[in-house]
């Protein structure tokens, strides 16, 4: 089988969630299959980290696809000629985008729909190719891989496509996210939080997120328990983050709130490990990666109970209501007085077997051999 890919996430030392999807599922699927051949379609140079094997060949086609109408020029011009003179016989996209001007089948992964739910936190040029895109990649395409059952079953909804289109193809977690012996969780906290016990929230500063509860939650927390536990907030500015600054600015507990920016997976893969509890307060996640890098660090967990993040955190997680910050305060008061945080650990370790990269590969792979 000759297989083209769009390959344009997998940037060096910038790898980030669809970027790390692409980069652990493609690794295996080209390495278990020496048999067939692929293209890697990259969108400016590239590393040869990422050439997985001599059944590789990678190209770069111009222009940089980082843009909506450079979107449209990579997708719709570029890449189908290419593919087309390379004589492939199906098309994998592991970043959502399709093309409506290739004609061969077409395996697409889809994250998330939140620009159907949150249209006003995405920029117009963007929402607008959305809008009119994606709907007809998903019409068009050979089968649809969703990365959970909450995004499967939007996706049926909002499209009103056949069930048996989509299938669940899990995240896995990055096997550097294990558990810490209790000697190191406290060098880390003396290193980034004044040697006391933190919440930790990782992901991009905005407003779907939902920090601006978080904190306001966090504050209701510390005033009601007089607990000595900080806040740590992981995470690069995206758009609209002045309500987060707001809620921070006006905390009575300021100073127990950290924000530390982008970190490597190495350091990040630390600070979860030494965390007390992991709060995931997202309004809508399309997975929720690092709910399952908190549970593969046997850290308990607090998610939002919108969407995939139940699913992700399963009987290792209270839920909470994402609208009200006292639901987050009334959680993060239940992990401070629950006396046998074990128990849920345990059940994080039951649950997150069923989220790993081996199985997602082989399930694309046969759905795109079948």
């Amino acid at each position: 089988m000759r297989i083209a890919v769009n390959a344009r996430f997998l940037i060096e030392n910038k790898l980030e969630g669809i970027g790390w999807y692409s980069f652990e599922v493609l690794k295996r699927i080209v390495e278990n299959h020496p048999e067939d051949q692929f293209l890697f379609l990259f969108d400016r140079p590239y590393s040869t980290q990422f050439i997985f094997g001599k059944n590789v060949e990678a190209r770069i086609v111009n222009p940089p696809a980082r843009h909506p109408l450079l979107w449209y020029l990579w997708f719709e011009w570029s890449l189908p000629r290419i593919i087309e003179e390379w004589k492939a016989d199906v098309f994998f996209s592991p970043d959502g985008y399709g093309s409506l001007s290739l004609n061969l089948p077409q395996y697409i992964v889809v994250h998330d729909l939140a620009y159907m739910h949150y249209p006003k936190q995405i920029p117009w040029m963007v929402y607008r190719f959305y809008k009119w895109f994606v709907p007809r990649y998903i019409h068009k395409a050979e089968h649809i891989f969703s990365v959970s059952n909450a995004t499967k079953k939007d996706i049926v909804n909002q499209f009103g496509i056949h069930d048996e289109k989509v299938s669940i193809a899990y995240n896995g977690c990055k096997e550097i996210f294990k558990p810490m012996d209790s000697e190191r969780k406290q060098e880390l906290r003396d290193a980034y939080s004044s040697g006391k016990a933190y919440f930790l929230f990782v992901g991009a500063l905005h407003p779907r997120k939902n920090v601006k509860h978080l904190i306001l939650g966090f504050d209701q927390f510390k005033i009601e328990s007089n607990s000595d536990k900080k806040l740590l907030i992981v995470g690069r500015k995206a758009w609209h983050t002045s309500e987060i600054e707001d809620a921070y600015q006006h905390s009575k507990h300021k100073s127990d709130i950290h924000f530390l920016e982008y970190l490597n997976s190495d350091e990040l893969s630390k600070i979860t490990a030494a965390a007390f509890c992991a709060v995931c307060p997202s309004f809508l996640e399309g997975f929720g990666v690092p709910a399952l890098e908190a549970l593969n660090c046997d850290i308990p967990l607090i998610v939002s109970d919108r969407f995939s993040l139940p699913e992700v955190g399963g009987d290792a997680a209270i839920k909470i209501n994402p609208d009200t910050p006292s639901s987050i305060s009334a959680a993060m008061m239940s992990m401070e007085q629950n006396q046998d945080l074990n128990s849920l650990i345990i059940a994080g370790r039951n649950h997150r077997i069923k989220f790993n990269w081996d199985d997602t590969a082989r399930h694309i792979y046969s759905v795109m051999n079948a």
